[in-house]
């Protein structure tokens, strides 16, 4: 063997090696992606904070940090109700939010979290999963460069707290409250005062007198708010969301850009948060009750049927004046229904009849 050859060629085997070391650190590096998710809620708030504190969590570590989420609570990166614009322009890479909160952008976005009278948690998953929504959501969200995925669920919430005993319709009229979606235009229909409050400020404002009343989840995360400081009236049921369903939403160009494996692993992040996150509610809101009654002395009331019936009757006309908006909407608002009214007699015999029978007999 030449000599020279072999050593001219041992050095450049060398080089091209160390070229090869060298370049394979920064394409390992490159893979990594750090992915910014914005929220509505305040940060660590029990179940809505802490939960979508769990989806960035479970993506990152599913990943092995390939895909490394910083989750930005409310105001930090930009304010609560800014986050489906800034998911939207690419400033964040995604969001956890109540999709009624984007009414303003289309208000057919309501259907994915709730409407009064509309479907319980175990409804709505069933219709997005298997009644068509999940396309109807993508066809909704595509209009505005987004995706999004069931990420969360906090079940049939409470009607809320008053200040005053509400007994008729007339006690509505004029109240200030604290009620967003289309529940709070149902209560507007009926002559209240009905505002869209971030979580943050309800507190302040029920204790300062500038809202008379609120609806914000459950005796969990009321009891965290701490509203019993400021009024004993707590009302049920809550007309306004029998399950409310929570998102992650993502930036579109950002979805595309995931390969199917980390499709399919943020994917299946939110489907687990969707079924912890109403577990966690589940057994939490029944201690919740017993200190917010037994610790606190409130007043747990119920809506008489009369007003529930009213209610009833007036939130049906403010859902269908939605499904009237444009074709998208007239979309949803057919599927939702028709699978609500296939759904519904299943739902009463599966669950208020035999827990009804359950509470009869056990006495519990």
């Amino acid at each position: 063997m030449n000599r020279r050859k072999f050593l001219t060629g041992t050095a450049t085997a060398v080089a091209a090696g160390a070229a090869s070391a060298t370049l394979s650190a920064p394409a390992i590096a490159q893979g990594k992606r750090d992915l910014k998710m914005v929220t509505t809620w305040p940060k660590n708030f029990p179940g809505l904070g802490t939960g979508a504190q769990r989806v960035a969590d479970r993506i990152t570590e599913a990943s092995g940090g390939k895909l490394n989420v910083k989750l930005y609570a409310a105001g930090e990166l930009v304010p609560p109700f800014e986050s489906f614009d800034a998911v939207s322009n690419g400033t964040a890479d995604m969001y956890h939010a109540a999709e009624y909160y984007w009414q303003g952008k289309h208000k057919a976005f309501n259907f994915f979290t709730a409407v009064p009278f509309g479907f319980t948690a175990n409804e709505l998953d069933a219709w997005v999963h298997y009644g068509g929504g999940q396309e109807l959501w993508d066809k909704l969200s595509a209009q505005y460069n987004l995706k999004s995925f069931m990420a969360g669920n906090t079940g049939v919430q409470m009607g809320g707290w008053y200040n005053k005993e509400i007994n008729t319709l007339e006690d509505f009229k004029g109240l200030k409250i604290r009620m967003p979606g289309l529940g709070g235009e149902v209560l507007r229909r009926i002559g209240a005062a009905a505002v869209t409050l971030p979580g943050g400020e309800i507190f302040p404002s029920l204790e300062s007198g500038a809202i008379d009343a609120t609806e914000w989840v459950g005796p969990w995360n009321d009891l965290a708010f701490g509203f019993y400081k400021v009024t004993k009236y707590y009302y049920q049921p809550g007309f306004h969301e029998p399950g409310s369903g929570l998102a992650c939403g993502m930036n579109k160009d950002v979805w595309e850009s995931f390969s199917p494996d980390e499709q399919a692993l943020v994917q299946s992040a939110c489907a687990a948060e969707n079924n912890m996150m109403l577990s966690e509610y589940n057994a939490k809101n029944g201690d919740s009750l017993d200190v917010l009654l037994n610790k606190h002395n409130v007043e747990l009331r119920s809506f008489s049927q009369d007003i529930m019936d009213a209610l009833g009757a007036k939130s049906e006309e403010v859902v269908a004046e939605v499904g009237q908006t444009d074709d998208i909407s007239k979309e949803i608002y057919n599927s939702y229904t028709d699978f609500r009214r296939k759904v519904a007699r299943w739902t009463t015999l599966s669950e208020s009849d035999y827990t009804a029978a359950r509470g009869a007999a056990l006495k519990i």
